[in-house]
């Protein structure tokens, strides 16, 4: 390192003006990726959607569903279903398995022998 200093024949000055020219162009970089990374937050991201005007429900009679109720308890059942697939049974088993000496894990043919 020394060598490439006396080659450039920098003093300290030159070195403290590098390295404050170099961290300044850091952060700014930084900060200009954040700025960019929020713009592109702000483009992005979903606007809200117009109210719809409300469907006339058909008069029904009691007893009887709506298509709209029938699809909203199908697709409850489903993810109640896919809920119940994906737990875990949370039990952790550990098992100790005792293995032969081997050369290739032993770890003292690793250490070097100390000069006398």
């Amino acid at each position: 390192m020394m060598n490439l200093l006396a080659v450039t024949g920098w003093g300290t000055s030159e070195m403290m003006w590098c390295a404050l020219i170099s961290v300044i162009l850091v952060f700014g970089v930084l900060v200009l990726l954040v700025g960019v990374m929020k713009l592109f937050g702000v483009i992005f991201a979903e606007k809200p959607q117009h109210k719809m005007a409300p469907v006339e429900s058909k008069p029904i009679s009691t007893g009887q569903l709506h298509e709209e109720e029938i699809a909203a308890i199908a697709t409850a059942l489903k993810i109640y279903k896919s809920a119940l697939h994906d737990r875990e049974s949370e039990v952790l088993t550990i098992l100790s398995i005792k293995r032969a000496y081997s050369p290739w894990n032993s770890k003292i043919h690793g250490l070097t022998k100390l000069p006398r």
